[in-house]
């Protein structure tokens, strides 16, 4: 029998747990939009023409932070071409993913729509075919106060109040031949920099998102020239399952490649800031991450299994230990395409995806713990680690309510695995609640026929003092949520 040994001091702590790690993203790409976010014609859609059952649907991941309005989209997006009155805005074609776009949703609509969400909006502007002035205007008109001509143009189309918009993005994947306006890290930094410069001129406020290069060559160049004026840096990472391997266990592989990957950046981060005596804090953003495999965007949507799930969860595992480098993080996307919610005219349903998002942000504490665990594993690539333990943990601490959070994912296909859970600095009380995200098998999905196959069941549990047993069932998400005193 296979059986596992977790440690947790409560007094051995990682960090403080940025909520904005449990952010989203939509693009102007497949239905995310147009059928997902905003559909007129939807008797689920208020006046506006916004879905307000995919509202409700986000509301309760509890989102903090929303990215807009891409991806490659944004490379070139003109913002003007979506504000005052929608039968007035043009259509054009659309570059990136060879479509056309309407411009109905534009910067207001995203606004309001965040409103109605209750997340905080981060815009990505256009460092692709879009000028200096453009993405200084878009700051001005979202946060301008003054007597200005795009502050008075906003108030103009009926937004008296400034936005106040935050985080922005210098652009999406300029290191990518694919992308518009592709140019090398060197280019690419040059006129971020300007671009930074222009932006936070027009608004000091606000926080920067350099693009990285899921390099560390690119990344390297790009610190050295725009450290002193970003906040942040940007990794995207999609997972797949490796050729010539188990489908099932090498999926698995990437999230632990992209934490090795996320400990790099941190420390190349730290090195550049010492290096030209930077005083202030640069984090990661991880504004793109998810599984992606099986479809094409642009015509279809991707139907996940409870695997995928496990992977899902994984990862969020994986930003809970590493919050003191990664504080911002947005799954994309949010709607139809390759997302959690999957949302027909009539009706939606929760793809398996959702319900690690749901529980990692409902049932966690802010306080990251530093977690030993012992577990037999299974065969990974030397330059991840070797071998990766079936269980996967990470255990948060709220101490307003005095809670302990453990999040476990056994990736073992066929065997539950007990645990043998010991406690330190703490003891815990007698009722707690046992949160468990599991299917039949590994490959089950949901569906509008079959929406509950994978879901997330909550129970009480009884378990008191500073040790106690659990066993954590096949391909699974488990969360103990356990009182302490």
């Amino acid at each position: 029998m296979l059986v596992s040994l977790i440690n947790i001091d409560v007094q051995r702590r990682i960090g403080q747990i940025d909520p904005r790690i449990y952010g989203g993203f939509i693009e102007h790409l497949g239905k995310c939009i147009y059928g997902g976010i905003y559909d007129p014609h939807s008797p689920h859609s208020d006046e506006r023409g916004l879905r307000t059952d995919v509202i409700e649907a986000i509301r309760k991941l509890r989102t903090p932070i929303v990215r807009w309005p891409g991806g490659n989209f944004a490379s070139g997006y003109h913002w003007q071409d979506g504000i005052g009155p929608q039968a007035q805005r043009p259509t054009r074609p659309e570059l990136a993913w060879g479509t056309v776009e309407s411009n109905q949703f534009g910067t207001d609509e995203f606004i309001q729509w965040c409103r109605m969400v209750d997340t905080e909006p981060y815009i990505c502007a256009n460092l692709g075919t879009g000028t200096l002035d453009e993405a200084a205007q878009w700051v001005e008109y979202c946060n301008g106060s003054d007597d200005t001509y795009f502050a008075n143009l906003r108030r103009h189309n009926g937004h008296e109040q400034a936005y106040g918009v935050k985080y922005w993005g210098l652009g999406n994947e300029v290191y990518g031949d694919w992308q518009l306006g592709h140019r090398s890290a060197q280019d690419y930094a040059k006129v971020a920099r300007e671009f930074g410069k222009m932006m936070k001129r027009t608004d000091p406020s606000i926080k920067l998102v350099a693009c990285g290069g899921q390099n560390l060559d690119w990344d390297r160049e790009v610190l050295s020239y725009c450290a002193d004026l970003i906040d942040y840096l940007s990794y995207h990472v999609y997972w797949c399952p490796q050729p010539d391997a188990d489908p099932y266990y090498s999926l698995f592989w990437g999230p632990h490649g992209s934490e090795q990957y996320l400990r790099f950046i941190g420390e190349l981060i730290e090195y550049i800031r010492r290096e030209r005596g930077i005083g202030h804090s640069i984090a990661i953003c991880a504004d793109e991450w998810n599984v992606w495999y099986r479809s094409d965007v642009t015509t279809e949507r991707e139907l996940y299994n409870l695997t995928d799930a496990l992977v899902v969860g994984t990862f969020l595992n994986v930003l809970q230990r590493n919050c003191n480098t990664v504080k911002i993080a947005n799954i994309a996307q949010l709607v139809n395409v390759i997302a959690p919610i999957w949302a027909d005219p009539e009706s939606i349903f929760l793809q398996t995806i959702y319900w690690p998002l749901f529980a990692a942000a409902n049932y966690s504490g802010p306080v990251a713990l530093d977690v030993h665990c012992e577990s037999d594993g299974f065969e990974a690539p030397a330059e991840v680690s070797g071998e990766l333990p079936y269980l996967d943990v990470s255990a948060t601490l709220d101490e307003q309510t005095s809670k302990l959070f453990i999040s476990v994912v056994n990736r073992h296909k066929q065997a539950a695995i007990p645990a043998d859970i010991q406690m330190s600095g703490a003891q815990i009380d007698a009722e707690g609640t046992v949160h468990l995200i599991t299917g039949e098998e590994p490959s089950v999905t949901n569906s509008f026929e079959e929406p509950d196959n994978v879901a997330l069941h909550s129970e009480p549990s009884s378990v008191a003092g500073d040790s106690f047993a659990h066993e954590f069932p096949a391909h699974s998400m488990t969360i103990l949520e356990l009182p302490l005193c």
